[in-house]
């Protein structure tokens, strides 16, 4: 019998005591004026009092109640209005900035509000947590110690993580000797170098092996009801962007894997609150597991996304990393159903590959695996020519957010074109797919030596190492917009199709 997960230690903190907190917080009050002002904004209603400086601001504002307010122009002030604000028996200043397409804000990285109403309810509850909520706060942050393995993140993520580790070792295992077996059968013995090297911990169950690592994704959210962080299990405050989530991978060549970074919370920035700035984060690229947390405990997450598979939608245009996981595979299905019928049907057809099938079918076959997947009916009778199925296999690789050979790869592949020798050729790209996630390193592997063997039978289908490059090569590799002449790339691509074998050791 498996043995129940400890209690979060943290299970008791977030519900009662934050949330009450934060409905205790001051409620926003408007000091309407009534006069109004020649150089009234457009944006700003009867809470705007004009032109008006420090001290006359004071003395209207002096014994007010917390959360009053008011919007000005301060004398010198050009490019932006000040709010006013009480809080804790003081008047508090701050620079606001209006824009039609974004709403009212602090700073150009902050969260973007419809109205001043929001904004300051929004600033009212930072100010009232860090002041009622410290103590709790402070053993949040305890707890987790900045470490993931002693936060709540592995207790309510344990079962999941122990469930996808298993498998994945065993289809791992299982997938690595029929590899090898298949291999024997026709090239001889063969060894996964790379694979080999892989060490997976069978004694723990608290971590997914490496054999799979991706990143979040995480963007700002605006939750709607009661929310907590998976990572710390405390209670998300506050009422728009109250944390992030990780929602989907990169959907397009063209943005390669960057990093975007936030700044801290500008209320904090400008009351100097080292609490509230522990929430600032730094969020990194890699639809997946809609992961929920803080904005500064989403920086110690660790890199293990775990997809859902209710969260895919079909299979074209899916992170690969992604997919393999998500359906518990080494080698993505369509890859392995394409290859299967290309070599089946279409080994000695002349242009394979280079011949293109006819477009309204390879969009029916398309639409067939997004919404059947393994189940669709990839058999060539079901379709006009084999053309098609290889169209399919490069319209799905074409379509990969994260090429097949990555961004990061690129540069390390591109090396091995200013190499002399055919032994430092296969040595440089030795040593760039070592830089490859382990699911493009399969993959990639796979279809190169499935390409050898098209090339291998170039005097009847035409198709030598040299054109099946020139086919494959805008749409394995990941080569930068303003590129036309990809010589390069077709050069480099040439060199590792017909050394695969030796390159994949």
């Amino acid at each position: 019998m498996m043995a129940k997960d400890p209690p979060s230690p943290s299970h008791k903190v977030w519900k009662p005591e934050l949330y009450k907190i934060q409905l205790d917080a001051p409620s926003p009050r408007a000091i309407r004026c009534t006069n109004q002002s020649d150089d009234q904004p457009y944006f700003y209603n009867s809470e705007y009092h004009g032109t008006m400086d420090h001290k006359d601001c004071e003395n209207l504002l002096f014994g007010e109640p917390d959360g009053s307010y008011l919007i000005r122009r301060s004398p010198a002030a050009e490019s932006y209005w000040t709010l006013s604000l009480r809080f804790g028996g003081k008047t508090k200043h701050f620079k606001i900035y209006y824009a039609p397409d974004k709403g009212h804000y602090l700073s150009e990285n902050f969260k973007k509000f419809e109205s001043i109403h929001d904004l300051v309810a929004d600033g009212l509850v930072d100010f009232y947590m860090r002041i009622h909520a410290g103590p709790i706060i402070q053993q949040m942050m305890c707890q987790t110690k900045k470490c993931y393995e002693q936060s709540p993140y592995m207790t309510l993520n344990r079962r999941k993580l122990r469930a996808l580790s298993n498998e994945l070792r065993k289809s791992s295992k299982l997938s690595m000797m029929n590899d090898e077996t298949a291999a024997e059968n026709v090239f001889g013995k063969e060894t996964d170098s790379l694979t080999e090297n892989i060490v997976v911990d069978q004694s723990s169950d608290d971590v997914l092996p490496e054999i799979y690592e991706k990143n979040h994704l995480f963007k700002t959210h605006t939750f709607k009801g009661l929310n907590w962080c998976e990572f710390c299990a405390n209670f998300l405050w506050g009422f728009t962007s109250q944390g992030v989530k990780c929602e989907g991978p990169l959907t397009s060549r063209s943005e390669s894997p960057i990093e975007l970074s936030t700044t801290s919370n500008i209320w904090s920035l400008a009351l100097a609150s080292e609490v509230l700035a522990s929430f600032s984060f730094l969020a990194s690229a890699g639809k997946d597991c809609g992961f929920v947390a803080h904005i500064k405990c989403s920086e110690l997450v660790p890199a293990k996304c775990v997809p859902d598979l209710k969260r895919l939608r079909g299979i074209f245009g899916v992170d690969l990393t992604t997919l393999v996981t998500a359906h518990k595979c080494k080698i993505p299905f369509i890859v392995k159903k394409c290859v299967e019928e290309v070599e089946r049907h279409g080994m000695l057809q002349e242009g394979i590959y280079r011949i293109s099938g006819f477009a309204d079918e390879i969009d029916a076959l398309k639409m067939a695996l997004d919404k059947d997947g393994e189940k669709a009916d990839m058999a060539v009778l079901a379709y006009s020519n084999i053309n098609v199925i290889s169209g399919v296999l490069k319209l799905y690789l074409r379509l990969l957010p994260v090429p097949l050979i990555t961004f990061h790869s690129y540069p390390a592949f591109m090396k091995s074109t200013v190499n002399k020798t055919i032994g430092e050729q296969v040595q440089t790209l030795r040593d760039a797919i070592k830089l490859l996630p382990l699911a493009h390193f399969n993959c990639l592997k796979y279809i190169l030596e499935h390409l050898n063997r098209i090339a291998s039978h170039h005097a009847i289908n035409k198709m030598n190492e040299s054109n099946i490059a020139t086919v494959f090569a805008p749409t394995l590799i990941a080569t930068p917009q303003h590129l036309t002449d990809l010589s390069q790339e077709i050069n480099m691509l040439t060199s590792l199709i017909t050394h695969c074998h030796t390159v994949f050791l």
